[in-house]
């Protein structure tokens, strides 16, 4: 009894940190193996950076890097910031972190709250962007600079908890497969050293995004003679897994990858972790965010081909609170939906209709020689009949993802050309095709729409035109059919980083 009651009273929120639950899958999984996740979110901040941060905080602390009130900052693209305003603010230290703008707003908000100052970044400056922030800063103001994508501190808390953790669990059973993201390297690293010694038969398998696959296209990180990151790496673009992939390889991963602590690299689509992330939260109960979703996505293609009565480990990094203003809550209403207000007029009470209210309303690579292939498509796209509104886009840029949301509230049917996809990467027939429509419209930057062969332009000028009506007539002169009731501000799709200040 006594026991038990220890393990439920802590001197402070930090011993809360680790000892995370694996839970069995039970109705996504095949029947044929056991397939566990590894709930990252039972930390005390919601996601598997708070070890990183205590690691790194309290090395600092014993190392005397870290003086006793002396601010500390780091670049985040989140779920870090949120571990350290969490340590910080229980140790009392200051923390200013750096963040892209394009990160949800969620996080920029939850550290505010937790006493943090947040410096943004310009989007277009990646990842690599804000880490260079966080290093002026800190050399400016001599502030304690975290490091996470090298400071070894970060891969020991690892190798203290996480693996041991695992270990712990199947203590008298086989461990097949362990799968994990990236990031700053600091859980695969970490991890993977240790599993790989206790079970030398374990398979480590990493996963990445599709379309930004810096780890499987081969080429290395780009690093300055002071050991600097020079610039972004040349197969990176813009993905959804906010924190799964920035746009370099960490130390701490290429310590990964040339120690040979991976087996198996998979390729995720950003469609399958949205899909994933949905099902766990919808047939398992397990809600947790997009990289979760992918990362999982990556699980079930190991279970394909696993033996029989296989166990697998899926690292759940984080809570799918983290992502309510991203591509993954789009399709959760706010108000009712037709249903819901169906089941609210089955009884009499406490309606809207009846009390006389109404419910809201709803509300530049290199240029590249034009090739014919190229061309021909290009040209054969807007001049197709069948289908009249073409978007050459970037599958999960912003402005090209508040087009697709102006189209899908007024249900004009249109065809996406991805440039960017992992499909179209492929001998670089996306760029080809870039280059052709650069060459017809004389504009380089990206989504560009035609409407029946007329270019219409980019995501600003669809939207002036759709305010003017000049788009709707440029439909209807097309026979495209299309809900011409809707009435809304095209501008208010932005996403709110993008709209005017």
């Amino acid at each position: 009894m006594t026991t038990a009651i220890a393990n439920l009273r802590h001197n402070n929120i930090l011993e809360t940190v680790g000892n995370t639950p694996l839970v069995r899958i039970t109705r996504l999984a095949p029947s044929h193996v056991n397939l566990y996740v590894k709930l990252e979110s039972f930390n005390p901040m919601g996601s598997v950076k708070d070890r990183l941060a205590l690691g790194i905080i309290e090395d600092a602390e014993k190392s005397g890097a870290l003086k006793p009130g002396q601010t500390v900052i780091e670049a985040t693209s989140g779920n870090t910031g949120i571990g350290l305003a969490m340590v910080c603010a229980s140790k009392g230290y200051p923390l200013v972190v750096t963040m892209a703008e394009n990160f949800s707003v969620e996080r920029r908000k939850m550290m505010r709250f937790l006493g943090a100052k947040v410096i943004l970044t310009p989007a277009s400056e990646k990842g690599s962007g804000m880490l260079a922030k966080a290093v002026e800063l800190a050399q400016e103001h001599n502030w304690f600079l975290c490091r996470q994508f090298e400071n070894e501190a970060n891969a020991d808390m690892h190798s203290r908890t996480t693996a041991p953790e695992i270990l712990r669990a199947f203590a008298n059973e086989r461990l097949d497969y362990w799968l994990t993201g990236y990031g700053t390297g600091g859980t695969l690293k970490g991890v993977a050293r240790v599993l790989k010694a206790e079970r030398p038969a374990i398979q480590v398998v990493v996963c990445e995004p599709d379309n930004s696959a810096l780890l499987s296209s081969g080429i290395h990180q780009s690093i300055n003679a002071d050991g600097s990151l020079a610039g972004s790496h040349p197969a990176f673009r813009p993905h959804l897994m906010q924190g799964w992939t920035p746009d370099f390889i960490s130390r701490l991963t290429e310590d990964a990858v040339a120690g040979g602590l991976i087996d198996r690299l998979l390729v995720i689509k950003g469609a399958d972790a949205l899909n994933y992330s949905r099902e766990l939260a919808r047939k398992e109960g397990i809600f947790v965010g997009i990289t979760a979703g992918a990362t999982f996505a990556g699980a079930l293609e190991i279970c394909e081909t696993a033996p029989a009565g296989a166990n697998i480990v899926c690292m759940l990094p984080d809570t799918g609170e983290r992502y309510l203003s991203t591509p993954l809550f789009e399709d959760v209403p706010e108000e009712m939906t037709e249903d819901e207000l169906a089941l609210s007029r089955s009884t009499p009470g406490y309606r809207f209709d009846v009390c006389g209210v109404s419910p809201p309303a709803k509300a530049a690579a290199t240029p590249i020689e034009v090739d014919d292939e190229a061309r021909q498509f290009f040209e054969s796209s807007i001049a197709d009949t069948e289908q009249p509104v073409v978007l050459f886009a970037l599958e999960w840029c912003e402005f090209c993802w508040s087009l697709r949301k102006l189209f899908a509230q007024c249900n004009i049917p249109f065809r996406s050309v991805d440039l960017d996809s992992a499909e179209n990467q492929k001998e670089n027939w996306g760029g080809r095709v870039r280059a052709a429509l650069t060459d017809h419209s004389g504009v380089p930057t990206i989504p560009q729409v035609f409407v029946g062969g007329t270019y219409v332009g980019g995501c600003t000028e669809v939207f002036d035109a759709f305010k003017s009506g000049e788009f709707q007539t440029l439909l209807n002169d097309n026979g495209v059919e299309f809900d011409s009731s809707v009435s809304l501000d095209p501008y208010s799709l932005l996403p709110k980083w993008l709209q005017p200040r």
